[in-house]
């Protein structure tokens, strides 16, 4: 018999201020919904882990998608007669639009580094359908990110920014799992993580939405590897100070992208626990 793994990915359509919208989404196991936001120009591939593993899948459907201009979610309508620029308003729409065609009820979000950022915003908006965020690598302000050689005619954009990716990573990984994420986002298309980066650098300042989000309604955990140096410890320290219940967590020997550079001991030490808590608050509502 072939072995198969129970990850299984459909297309979706949706619409997101009046464009229509083809997104690939995959998932695995039931129970709770558990949708995963995928880093900047990257996709869904980061969270196969998380996606193969047995003591996840038994409580939660895992569910990831690739952000429009993402892995196999195609550019919408004429992209080429546009210069791609990530909104936070574009971004929240997108997210929840997903949400809702799938029917999630009492969601709860867990998305990285730009992903990371992005939770913070649907908690303070939406925390009312939210069964609760988890953010990794997570800023509510991040200025200073994007430079001209990130979509410069001279510069194999796909290379420079996963090796850019490589330096946000822990000496201690394995280098299986870093190279993994190189070659996601090797693949990137031209000018996506600069366009990206317009939400993370640019367009979102998520400072005085903090003091907007109900932890008793949509408990908060945000969890940042210490090696990472573009959303530093003490900038996600920082960022919980301001949320009153806030979770946080420091991830010791780990970088930027914990569920793909050391899914093993990412899983095992930290996100069980959570996923564990949260479970049992989503069981008695």
């Amino acid at each position: 018999m072939p072995e198969f793994e129970p990850i299984t990915g459909r297309y979706l359509r949706v619409e997101v201020g009046g464009e229509p919208l083809r997104i690939y989404v995959e998932e695995a196991g039931e129970g709770h919904p558990l949708v995963c936001l995928h880093t900047a120009a990257a996709d869904t591939r980061q969270w196969r882990h998380v996606m193969t593993d047995e003591r996840i899948l038994r409580r939660w459907r895992v569910i990831a998608f690739d952000m429009p201009h993402h892995g196999k979610s195609n550019p919408p309508g004429r992209w080429w007669e546009r210069e791609y620029r990530l909104t936070a308003d574009r971004y929240e729409a997108t997210i929840m639009a997903v949400c809702r065609a799938l029917g999630l009820v009492r969601t709860v979000v867990m998305g990285c580094s730009m992903g990371g950022a992005i939770v913070l915003r649907l908690a303070a908006r939406h925390g009312g359908e939210l069964g609760g965020i988890i953010g990794l690598e997570s800023a509510a302000y991040a200025p200073g990110r994007a430079n001209r050689f990130l979509h410069h005619p001279a510069v194999h954009g796909g290379e420079m920014a996963a090796t850019y990716s490589i330096g946000l990573t822990a000496p201690q990984s394995p280098e299986e799992g870093k190279r993994e994420n190189w070659w996601y986002y090797s693949q990137s298309g031209p000018g996506v993580y600069l366009g990206d980066i317009h939400f993370y650098s640019s367009d979102w300042d998520g400072r005085p939405e903090l003091g907007k989000i109900n932890t008793e309604e949509c408990p908060v955990f945000l969890l940042t590897g210490e090696y990472d140096y573009s959303c530093t410890p003490e900038m996600t320290a920082e960022v919980a100070a301001r949320i009153r219940g806030c979770r946080y967590i420091r991830l010791e020997g780990i970088g930027h992208f914990p569920m793909v550079e050391n899914p093993r001991l990412f899983i095992d030490r930290h996100l069980l626990p959570v996923l564990e808590e949260l479970a049992g608050r989503l069981d008695r509502a």
